[in-house]
């Protein structure tokens, strides 16, 4: 017996750390065909470092709402994962049901956290009521991706693109005109309900609520302009009533002029399109002194309260925003890193950027950027949907804009917190 101890005990020292009990933390991401690549590249990558921690990733959700709408499930019945990865909209939804743990603790006793050059933006939107509950995995920027051979095609310059809508319509309806199966433009509205509608109304100068967050205010002059530019690219450039999943085809295959979406896709633009044309990268046009574009993009955070787990699941965290996870999700995707220490490395994302000017273009646009705004109140979730549903009658043109600003408006109102 003795003797069958000792050699466990031998064995146990000679196998690798972790071998017998490895820590094991369940992560959920959302938006697989952005995500899935750089989020299992930085799982491989940590296990290489932390193989006393087992990160086991649970099958993605579709987008932004069904992972919070799953994780909302989840809280019921005790099965929330002990990491997410949720939209930055969504944040607040979680740590009002209580779902969500603060991280300030971990920040402040953690004394190499500082070591992760992960800026002061990136922190700012994770909080929420004053509290760190995430940190930013990877920021997106509103952008026009635009085929410069049909620009050219067009009379217009791939090198100065226009920086207003007015010129923007304009050269997509050249675009149009050339005949064919060729298409003008298309906006991607849809995405996550209202980020593009946010887009419209920050950049014009406007914000969704008053200040006391009790009274919409995108019905003022800056959604009325931002509803106009979404109305006139369908009736003046006679962009279709379609989805980004379908646009995205025709713009990678040479038949779409220019599509308006989150610069998330650039390294998607760049890898299906290939050589087969050039694809230019515009930067959101501001149309107002004060205008804004908001931040899109993801936050990573902590949902269990096991303390065990935590100090596990805070280590990946960590990884997956610092230096090396930054720099694998950014050369996959187009988002902007959470940390600024990459972009002074040249083994990292230095040359990277150097060489990537379509990447370069979402960068320049962060001193612009704004929240992501997040809707109070219980009905957060069903006011995205609401004006989801409004800006749908602009684009199949069943309503007037006009109307469905007015109409939007009187919607959403009642659901607002009294």
């Amino acid at each position: 017996m003795k003797r069958n101890l000792f050699g466990l005990v031998v064995l146990a020292a000679c196998l690798p750390l972790g071998a017998f009990a490895a820590t094991e933390v369940q992560v959920q991401y959302p938006a697989p065909g952005l995500f899935k690549e750089p989020i299992e590249a930085t799982v491989a990558a940590f296990a290489k470092k932390r193989p006393d921690i087992k990160i086991n990733l649970l099958g993605p959700q579709q987008d932004y709402e069904q992972i919070v709408q799953h994780n909302l499930r989840a809280s019921i019945t005790n099965t929330l994962p002990d990491v997410a990865v949720h939209g930055m909209n969504r944040q607040r939804i979680l740590v009002d049901r209580g779902i969500a743990q603060p991280i300030d603790g971990l920040i402040r006793d953690d004394a190499d956290f500082a070591k992760l050059g992960i800026t002061e933006k990136s922190l700012s939107v994770g909080q929420v009521q004053g509290r760190q509950y995430g940190i930013a995995v990877a920021m997106s920027t509103p952008v026009i991706y635009y085929n410069a051979d049909l620009v050219k095609r067009a009379g217009g310059d791939p090198d100065k693109f226009p920086t207003d809508w007015d010129g923007v319509i304009a050269l997509a309806k050249r675009i149009e005109g050339l005949g064919g199966n060729v298409r003008g433009a298309f906006f991607s509205w849809q995405i996550t309900g209202n980020w593009m509608w946010q887009a419209l109304v920050f950049s014009h100068g406007g914000s969704m609520l008053d200040a006391t967050e009790k009274k919409v205010a995108f019905d003022g002059p800056a959604g009325q302009k931002g509803i106009q530019v979404l109305s006139r690219l369908v009736h003046e450039a006679n962009m279709q009533n379609t989805t980004f999943q379908a646009a995205a085809p025709d713009f990678i295959g040479g038949r779409l002029g220019m599509i308006s979406d989150s610069s998330a896709q650039i390294g998607r633009m760049n890898r299906e399109v290939g050589t087969a044309f050039p694809v230019r990268v515009a930067k959101f046009p501001i149309s107002a002194p004060d205008g804004r574009i908001p931040t899109g993009g993801a936050a990573v955070m902590l949902l269990t309260k096991d303390a065990a787990k935590q100090k596990a699941a805070w280590e990946f965290i960590k990884f997956l925003t610092g230096p090396e996870g930054a720099t694998i999700i950014v050369k996959s995707t187009g988002y902007v890193p959470a940390t600024d220490l990459p972009a002074k490395d040249p083994a990292m994302l230095g040359d990277f950027y150097k060489n990537s000017p379509n990447h370069r273009a979402a960068m320049e646009q962060l001193p612009l950027v704004t929240a992501w705004y997040a809707f109070p109140g219980e009905n957060g979730v069903k006011i995205t949907d609401v004006i989801k549903d409004h800006l749908q009658s602009v684009v199949d043109k069943s309503a007037k804009a006009e109307d469905v600003l007015k109409k939007m408006t009187s919607d959403v109102q009642p659901l607002l917190p009294r």
